[in-house]
């Protein structure tokens, strides 16, 4: 579960930027917790739209929890670090890499703007534990995970997101993964073309 990269499923994550954080904008504190990150392709992408969308007051008002169960205990320092191999971000739109990188002494290594990595703080975490990073979240993003679970736990898992939201906040996953019929009661979809929820 640990395969992922820069903007992937950014269908989705344009969609955050054009329904959630409008919304979120003035607030003194936005919490979001991405679930499943992997070694930070994921919550960087996500920093960096909000980075682009957000205004620079309204982003330094973001935090982003990063959170995996990291069996081999290395994903936290990486993401501390913000570095990555030119092979993990070949992908990223030229105007927003010049923006967002840097070049280091190192060969083929480039560094994550410091803006962008302080926004995101990691913590090792097994979602099928069934308990919560924390509360009072405005979004939780879940992508590329929940596939590997069994559809019981899948159930029980998003039941703990809707416990994590702040009254009102969202939840987000892949375009391929559907709402659990019987949590359809806990929650609102915001648009026909991608999968985002609002806590009822």
């Amino acid at each position: 579960m640990a395969f992922t990269f820069f903007f992937r499923d950014e269908h989705v994550l344009n969609l955050v930027a054009k329904q959630v954080l409008p919304e979120l904008a003035g607030f003194s504190r936005i919490k979001f917790w991405d679930a499943g990150c992997a070694m930070g392709p994921e919550p960087y992408t996500l920093a960096i739209i909000c980075a682009e969308n957000m205004g620079k007051f309204s982003f330094r008002n973001l935090a982003i929890t990063a959170s995996d169960i990291d069996e081999s205990g290395e994903f936290g320092s990486i993401i501390q670090q913000g570095r990555y191999r030119g092979e993990e971000v070949k992908r990223i739109q030229k105007d927003i890499f010049e923006r967002y990188f840097t070049t280091t002494e190192t060969d083929d290594i480039y560094l994550i703007d410091p803006l962008i990595r302080d926004s995101v703080k990691y913590q090792q975490h097994d979602l099928l534990s069934m308990k919560s990073i924390g509360s009072g979240f405005h979004m939780v993003l879940c992508k590329n995970v929940l596939l590997h679970f069994t559809p019981e736990q899948r159930v029980s898992v998003i039941r703990m997101f809707y416990d994590s939201l702040a009254p009102g906040g969202y939840f987000c996953t892949e375009q391929t993964q559907k709402m659990p019929d019987e949590l359809n009661h806990l929650f609102d979809r915001v648009t026909d073309d991608g999968q985002l929820f609002r806590k009822k």
